[in-house]
């Protein structure tokens, strides 16, 4: 039975993400997302799943940085995962949830909620919370209180709470990435449908050379290759010194993505892979 790091603590969206991709394995939880990827690198843990994108959000700067900077960890797979967010409240006050005094929850998850709270509770404070789970943790805890907890339906369960009401979120759309990294370049199957190619690579230019990123982008547009994504990041050397992260929508092969790659090397651009994997989506009912 492998081993699966992930973001923590107990019932957050990064557990449901892993409960959903891999059910039969040994989850554990870490306090941060370098701690995540440390466990791996230190033979720890087999697999890690960090955040690395949300919908809402946007990227997880944390989670390129140290991927880019720190770890020398494979992406082997992507999980997407919807999020909803629920109303909890502790069972002794199920039928009174009205009453509620107080909305404890992760800062994202009440910004998410923004339309629901200003019809139902717009004169109650909010608390910031660690996590949507430190939140239900914390109600779980203190059933003298009448507290709400933003959350999703783990942690309902997870910390034995009842469902005041259901999909609270202002925005059905909202999903985020979590990409799951090995030591090795492994393949992985996991048990969720209709998988995507990808591969994710970072790209460093040469120095002051005009019209550098465009060419990384031709060497990319004349072979027909789709890319879904590209952002930058700060590389740390000094003001105006960036890295791209790149997202392609296909799996290495033998000629095309290679070619690319050599056409940007010999322009004096530095080309990592960070993985060539299968991008998989949860769905709901």
């Amino acid at each position: 039975m492998r081993k699966i790091a992930y973001l923590g603590p107990a019932a957050t969206f990064t557990n449901l993400a892993v409960r959903h991709s891999f059910p039969d394995e040994e989850h554990v939880p870490y306090l941060t997302i370098p701690a995540c990827m440390d466990a791996v690198i230190n033979g720890e843990m087999d697999l890690a799943v960090v955040p690395i994108e949300n919908t809402l959000e946007g990227t997880v700067n944390l989670t390129i940085d140290y991927l880019f900077h720190e770890a020398d960890l494979n992406i082997v797979a992507e999980v997407i995962e919807p999020i909803q967010q629920h109303l909890l409240v502790h069972k002794d006050y199920a039928y009174e949830w009205q009453q509620t005094e107080k909305i404890l929850s992760h800062p994202h998850a009440i910004a998410q909620c923004h339309k629901f709270l200003h019809g139902y509770f717009p004169d109650i404070p909010y608390e910031q919370m660690t996590s949507t789970a430190a939140a239900a943790k914390y109600i779980k805890e203190h059933p003298e209180q009448r507290l709400a907890a933003i959350a999703n339906e783990l942690s309902a369960q997870e910390y034995d709470l009842a469902f005041a009401k259901v999909n609270i979120h202002d925005y059905d759309f909202n999903h985020t990435r979590f990409i799951v990294l090995s030591r090795q370049d492994e393949e992985l199957s996991l048990p969720i449908a209709r998988p995507r190619d990808k591969t994710t690579v970072v790209i460093t230019l040469p120095s002051d050379r005009p019209g550098a990123l465009h060419q990384v982008l031709s060497a990319f547009s004349w072979r027909n290759i789709n890319l879904s994504k590209i952002e930058s990041r700060p590389l740390k050397t000094g003001l105006g010194n960036y890295f791209f992260i790149i997202d392609i929508g296909q799996r290495m092969d033998q000629v095309l993505v290679p070619g690319a790659f050599a056409e940007m090397e010999a322009l004096g651009c530095k080309v990592k892979v960070l993985g060539s994997y299968q991008a998989y989506s949860i769905t709901y009912e």
